[in-house]
């Protein structure tokens, strides 16, 4: 059985053993998403600044995340780069001066969570014929997908509470699915 990882098709399974027996570091990564999602959604005084630099830490990881993926052959290479650079600059900017910046952090958010829901849906297709939890990365997209246009909205009146919100099923997403990369990562090495 051939799995993927990224949107490249590149085979994480059988045909590459060195990958597939790194399925425990997609497991801590996703373990390490989930529990940023958790710290996130315990914020009840959220603030501008908090919500920037919290924010800008998220991009920053997911930047380096989507470098990882690339050095490891699960993603390809313009696709990693590119979104990497983007989260990356995303993650800066926010950290530079996350209270002067705010209602653009909330524009940028509302770009990227819609940059993820696009490589998340054309993802689950991409590899829907080696993975049996294509559909997984697909509902995740779309639920990604109405986040992306929420946040752009900004449907809600109390900003800061609504990105943390956000931010923080971002982060719970992309945990889920990292776990289930491992251990279809697993199960395909055994």
């Amino acid at each position: 059985m051939r799995l993927s990882g990224g949107t490249t098709g590149a085979t994480l399974g059988g045909d590459d053993p060195g990958i597939a027996g790194l399925w425990w570091l997609r497991l801590i990564i996703g373990v390490g998403w989930c529990i940023a999602a958790l710290v996130i959604l315990q914020f009840d005084d959220a603030s501008a600044k908090t919500v920037g630099v919290i924010v800008g830490i998220m991009f920053l990881v997911a930047g380096c995340q989507e470098f990882v993926l690339v050095a490891l052959g699960t993603r390809r290479q313009w696709v990693g780069y590119v979104f990497g650079v983007l989260f990356i600059i995303a993650g800066l900017v926010a950290l530079l001066n996350p209270e002067d910046t705010f209602a653009g952090i909330a524009d940028i958010l509302g770009f990227l969570f819609l940059t993820v829901a696009v490589i998340w849906i054309l993802e689950s297709f991409l590899v829907h014929a080696e993975n049996a939890l294509w559909w997984v990365g697909l509902i995740a997209g779309l639920v990604m997908l109405v986040v992306a246009f929420w946040t752009a909205g900004q449907f809600f009146f109390q900003k800061a509470y609504v990105l943390l919100v956000l931010a923080g099923v971002w982060a719970l997403m992309q945990g889920i699915l990292e776990i289930l990369r491992a251990f279809a990562l697993r199960s395909a090495r055994g």
